[in-house]
C-alpha cells in the first residue's frame, strides 16, 4: 500500500481501504484461478496496480466517462483505475470466462459499484466509450482494428476520447502506422521503480 500512496497522497478513505486489500482479495482468487503468476503475487502492487495507475499520470477521467478495458484479464488496468475514478463508468472485458470470474469476485469484495465485467471478445462489443485501455494484450495494429468504432462523439476530458495503451520496450516498429498521431509517455518520468524503465503509456486520439 506504501507504494500506492508515495505517488497517490490524496486517497479518500474509502480508497486507501479498497487498495489496500486488493493484495489480500488477488491472493485468495489466484490461489483458484491463476491469473497473476505466483512469483509476482508479491509484486502485485507495484507490476500490476501500480503500473495501471500510469494512466492516471497521462489522464484524469472526470466524473460521467465511460471507459472500456479489453483483455483486461485479472482485472488490469481496469480495477486499480475504477477505485482511482469512483465517478467513471468501467466496462473490463475478456474472452476468457475464468479471467471474467475473478474480476466479478474481486470487485465484489471492494464494493466497486462503478465496474461491469463480461466475458465477450472485443469485436463484439456494440456499446461506445469515451477511452478505450489496455496492457499489451496483443499488437497495437490488431488492437486498434478490435476498438477503432468504439469511441463515443461526446467529449469532455483533458484528452481527446482515444486509446491508453500499456507497454514495454521499443514500439517505434508496432506503431510505425499511427506515429504522427501517437504520444509516447515514459513511466519512469513518473515512477521511480527500476520495473518502470521501459514501460510507457501509448495515447492514440480516435480518427
Amino acid at each position: 500500500m506504501d507504494i500506492i500512496l508515495k505517488y497517490f497522497p490524496n486517497l479518500t478513505e474509502t480508497q486507501k481501504q479498497q487498495f489496500s486489500k486488493l493484495k489480500e482479495v488477488y491472493g485468495i482468487w489466484n490461489a483458484q484461478i491463476n491469473v497473476v503468476s505466483r512469483k509476482e503475487i508479491d509484486l502485485l502492487m507495484e507490476r500490476h496496480v501500480l503500473h495501471s495507475l500510469g494512466i492516471a499520470k497521462v489522464i484524469q477521467f472526470k466524473p460521467g466517462t465511460k471507459v472500456l478495458d479489453v483483455g483486461t484479464g485479472g482485472g488490469f488496468p481496469g480495477i486499480p483505475l475504477a477505485i482511482l475514478f469512483p465517478e467513471a463508468e468501467f466496462y473490463l472485458a475478456d474472452s476468457i470466462g475464468k479471467k471474467i470470474k475473478v474480476v466479478k469476485g474481486v470487485a465484489e469484495a471492494l464494493e466497486l459499484k462503478n465496474v461491469r465485467a463480461e466475458n465477450i471478445r472485443a469485436e463484439q462489443i456494440e456499446e461506445k466509450f469515451h477511452f478505450v485501455v489496455s496492457r499489451a494484450v496483443t499488437e497495437f495494429p490488431v488492437f486498434y482494428n478490435w476498438v477503432k468504432d468504439k469511441f463515443l462523439k461526446e467529449q469532455f476530458n483533458d484528452l481527446e476520447n482515444g486509446t491508453l495503451f500499456l507497454k514495454g520496450g521499443d514500439l517505434k516498429a508496432e506503431f510505425v502506422q499511427h506515429l504522427r498521431k501517437c504520444k509516447f509517455y515514459d513511466l519512469k518520468d513518473f515512477f521511480s521503480e527500476e520495473f518502470f524503465e521501459t514501460k510507457k503509456v501509448v495515447y492514440l486520439p480516435r480518427f
